[in-house]
């Protein structure tokens, strides 16, 4: 049952969807290593023009070509940090605000609800985070949407997903958007199933196969031991 419905939703939710957005997947492979999973697409010129650079534990995202670049504000930013036993993923600075709100030990919820959705209207494109920690011991995962609200678009919905018993072999997924549009419809409703089988490598291929081809830019999975907490991360890039 289970099976079915994560190959349902890898089609109908990205396969068959030209337009998902930004992506983050967390869970764990059959192996029973974390997994988090950041993918990014673009429609527009400043979109596309970026690429995934992984350095000092650190992913980001860097411009293609410097002589296109535009607005970078919303476009260049850390994507995964580690706090020890803290792993972050998210399409945006809270990235960073997340990693220094650990630091000082400050719970996932607490540090978000002070961040808003982006200031990118008509689209005003949700702020998507995830969080992996191995700092207890159960190991605990978190998703996180901050969407603009439906009554006020200068206020933002604050949603969370706390996820304590995940079977190996997969992980819940959340967009930016739920489909193509102009403008933008955001994501709506709790995450999705997924499966997430093999190495990082074979993860990375299989997910990037199932992104549109022509909006699809960079993917990064980042593995994690549960035992030595040992990580690394693999990136596809589609430029550079």
């Amino acid at each position: 049952m289970l099976k079915m419905l994560a190959a349902r939703n890898l089609e109908q939710r990205l396969r068959e969807n030209s337009y998902p957005g930004r992506g983050i997947v967390i869970g764990r492979n059959e192996r029973q290593d974390w997994i988090q999973v950041y993918w990014i697409m673009g429609r527009s010129v400043n979109s596309r023009n970026r690429i995934f650079v992984y350095g000092d534990e650190i992913l980001r995202t860097e411009t293609a070509e410097t002589a296109k670049v535009g607005d970078s504000s919303l476009i260049l930013y850390n994507a995964m940090r580690a706090s020890g036993r803290r792993f972050i993923v998210s399409n945006g600075t809270q990235t960073d605000t997340l990693y220094h709100g650990m630091e000082r030990e400050q719970p996932f919820a607490e540090i978000l609800l002070n961040e808003n959705h982006e200031p990118d209207g008509p689209n005003f494109t949700p702020r998507i985070s995830g969080f992996t920690d191995l700092s207890q011991s159960e190991a605990r995962a978190w998703l996180s949407i901050i969407r603009a609200s439906p009554f006020d678009t200068d206020r933002s919905e604050h949603h969370f997903f706390h996820y304590a018993a995940l079977k190996p072999g997969y992980g819940y997924a959340i967009t930016t958007y739920q489909g193509d549009g102009d403008p933008l419809p955001s994501f709506v409703g709790a995450p999705f199933l997924l499966t997430l089988q093999g190495s990082a490598e074979q993860i990375a291929e299989s997910l990037w196969s199932a992104l549109d081809s022509n909006n699809r830019i960079s993917l990064a999975v980042r593995w994690i031991d549960p035992s030595t907490v040992q990580s690394d991360v693999v990136v596809i890039n589609r430029y550079g």
